[in-house]
């Protein structure tokens, strides 16, 4: 029962992330409007790190396995990025270099 106590209150508030993407006006993808209010509840005390710590836990321990469709995804346009490969490395190269 805790576990789909945990998991209604995280895809809870992705379902309020994704409200507040589609009512404003801004180009900022639901997934961040979902994990700022994620934030602000924890930082506010609103919501205890124990009421999602367990089912949090699981999905950072399955998501090498969330992977998976976008790596078949790659390997299926395969002969389309084969024909670019200098901008598809130097895209790869470059947004590595910015997220580090």
């Amino acid at each position: 029962m805790k576990y789909i106590k945990e998991s209604a209150i995280i895809f809870g508030i992705t379902m309020i992330g994704e409200f507040l993407n589609a009512i404003l006006p801004l180009p900022v993808p639901a997934g961040v409007y979902g994990l700022f209010l994620l934030l602000i509840l924890l930082c506010t005390g609103l919501l205890k790190l124990e009421d999602i710590e367990a089912t949090g836990n699981f999905l950072l321990d399955i998501m090498p396995i969330l992977f998976i469709p976008a790596s078949v995804g790659l390997i299926e346009s395969y002969d389309e990025m084969k024909a670019i490969p200098v901008p598809l490395i130097v895209t790869c190269l470059i947004s590595t270099l910015v997220v580090m």
